[in-house]
């Protein structure tokens, strides 16, 4: 599997939050490489983690921002035949109803639902093949506290944004109106999915008016918030990663093993 999920070893702090409490959103965000020293090395620098083991075995670490449990890398990229890549998990009360929605509306199920104590995981590609992750369980860490210590949010580059939160809706529970779900927008030719009021994901193919584009590539982006992306962007390129492109508060960064991923300034956030 594609992810060290909040299964992660080291002692667990009492859980203030669970799936079903806040749901829908994105929870938690993993890496899968294929060198883990040199994808620990790279992300110390890029992004200042720091590390500790996972209860999944010595192929995986869980990532800390200031203390705070912010990711998990699974260096299995070669070992399980898969690509090297970002993955985004989603909050959902219940995987197994997930995967079977999923299924119903031509999405796929790569791995799971399985077992990860406190909770349960699947990996799964929606009917465009942009990869995801579901999560059902404890959070690793206090939502908020996971999302102010490095995810911004999470954006989808797809074909045709509406067809893709249809999808997404129905799956995740979006705008279903229970308590703890996501309320879902347009705004600014993107559909724009907020969480107790902070914009958590976004989805985006284009103009509304143009046609989808065939070359689009569907696939989660990650965003960093970070302090200074010109920092990022120069210490990605001193340790083996690449700028893909870069302004003032935004910068698109690949890593030593190739995985993309984006950095956001704070101060625009």
């Amino acid at each position: 599997m594609s992810n060290d999920t909040p299964a992660g070893g080291g002692p667990r702090r009492k859980p203030v939050m669970s799936t079903h409490s806040v749901f829908g959103a994105p929870c938690w965000v993993s890496l899968t490489s294929r060198d883990l020293q040199a994808t620990q090395d790279f992300y110390a620098a890029v992004l200042g983690w720091r590390w500790r083991g996972a209860k999944l075995g010595e192929h995986f670490r869980i990532a800390l921002a200031n203390g705070v449990p912010v990711a998990g890398i699974a260096a299995v990229a070669s070992m399980w035949q898969m690509a090297v890549a970002w993955t985004p998990y989603f909050a959902v009360p219940d995987a197994d109803v997930a995967v079977a929605r999923a299924r119903e509306r031509g999405g796929t199920a790569a791995v799971g639902p399985l077992s990860f104590p406190p909770g349960r995981a699947a990996l799964l590609a929606d009917r465009d093949g942009a990869t995801f992750g579901i999560w059902q369980g404890e959070l690793v860490s206090n939502w908020e506290a996971w999302r102010q210590a490095a995810p911004t949010f999470v954006r989808l580059h797809t074909r045709d944004a509406f067809d893709a939160a249809i999808f997404y809706g129905e799956i995740l529970g979006w705008a279903s109106g229970q308590p703890g779900c996501c309320e879902v927008e347009y705004e600014g030719g993107e559909v724009v999915l907020r969480s107790r009021g902070d914009v958590v994901a976004r989805i985006d193919s284009g103009a509304v008016e143009a046609a989808p584009d065939p070359s689009v590539r569907p696939h989660w982006q990650i965003h960093f918030a970070v302090a200074d992306v010109t920092d990022c962007a120069r210490a990605a390129e001193k340790h083996g990663g690449s700028v893909l492109s870069e302004g003032e508060t935004e910068a698109i960064l690949r890593d030593a093993d190739g995985a993309q991923f984006t950095v956001t300034s704070r101060s625009a956030r």
